[in-house]
């Protein structure tokens, strides 16, 4: 029988507001759109959600807004098993929002973000949420919160032994500080290229960017491939591992999910290329629901596609 493993992510929570409309609006205009709706969002809060949904014990470090988008943020915690204790309800900022437009045939978008309460959230902050870091399995972070505050969490959870990941979602550059810390680092090309300041238009090989990123200072780099799957590298290691065919409806947050699955998989201990092997599972069936939280996978799902296709579950999966 498997043990509980426990993952901390340390990230942001933001609601998204999006509407469907036939042409985007000129300064000064008024367009008429349709289905209108609210959801959750936030890649911290995504992948807390997602290694919950895989059987993890999952605690979230966060700030949300006093305002109702913080107690849905909240009622969604209670509802998926997230351990909300460090998500902190602050006065000074609202709740993060994004305001999103939709063209429907082609799916051409524009987005405005605020990030607002996820701003606020800050090494000390981190630093308050130690009693959960020093338990944990696995620290997960990425880049909607400030440098400082995923800093923070890849350094406390390197000190307490934990396996630290870094989803350096959205790209920026980043001090060695940060990625010396780093067990593993899972960007996507794009922002591979941004982390070594290569123009996102360059064709790059992936083995490339893996071991120029490998130079930086992580342990190890997954680079996210999409349809293609994902290539990994470490100072042994250098392969692409394949992404599963399924027929794609969103593949928003095929990220989140993909994140989800590698964290959970490493906290029970498997090697990272087997974890790796998980991720393009969960990453892939993520992409076949509309939404990005109604479509992260549940274990049973991903258990059910593994016996389909003959792959073998995980052991660890058995006692869930």
């Amino acid at each position: 029988m498997s043990r509980d493993v426990h993952i901390v992510v340390v990230g942001s929570f933001a609601v998204g507001l999006t509407m469907k409309t036939d042409q985007f609006p000129s300064a000064g205009e008024t367009v008429l759109g349709s289905g209108y709706r609210t959801d959750h969002g936030g890649k911290g809060s995504n992948q807390a959600v997602g290694c919950a949904r895989l059987g993890a014990k999952v605690s979230f470090v966060a700030r949300i807004g006093k305002d109702p988008f913080g107690e849905m943020a909240l009622g969604l915690y209670r509802e998926e098993g997230v351990d909300a204790t460090w998500v902190r309800q602050v006065a000074e900022r609202p709740t993060g929002v994004g305001f999103i437009l939709v063209k429907p045939v082609s799916g051409e978008n524009c987005i405005a973000l605020d990030p607002g309460a996820n701003d606020l959230l800050a090494a000390a902050d981190v630093a308050e949420s130690e009693a959960a870091l020093a338990s944990a399995d696995v620290v997960l972070t990425q880049l909607e919160i400030p440098v400082g505050a995923a800093e923070a969490a890849m350094a406390c959870g390197r000190a307490h032994g934990a396996i630290t990941v870094l989803n350096p979602a959205p790209a920026r550059p980043l001090p060695p500080a940060v990625l010396e810390n780093v067990d593993i680092l899972t960007p996507n090309k794009v922002e591979a290229k941004v982390l070594l300041a290569h123009r996102p238009e360059e064709e790059i090989d992936p083995s490339q960017l893996a071991r120029e990123l490998l130079q930086l200072g992580p342990r190890n780099v997954v680079v996210t491939l999409g349809e293609r799957g994902a290539f990994i590298a470490n100072r042994a290691l250098g392969r692409e591992v394949p992404a599963i065919r399924v027929p794609a409806v969103d593949t928003t947050g095929a990220g989140d999910a993909f994140n989800a699955g590698l964290a959970v998989a490493l906290a029970h201990g498997v090697d990272l290329e087997a974890a790796v092997n998980l991720a393009v599972i969960t990453g892939g069936l993520a992409v076949t629901k509309d939404g990005v939280v109604p479509a992260l996978p549940r274990l049973g799902e991903v258990l059910a596609y593994c016996e389909r296709y003959g792959l073998g579950e995980p052991k660890w999966a058995r006692s869930h």
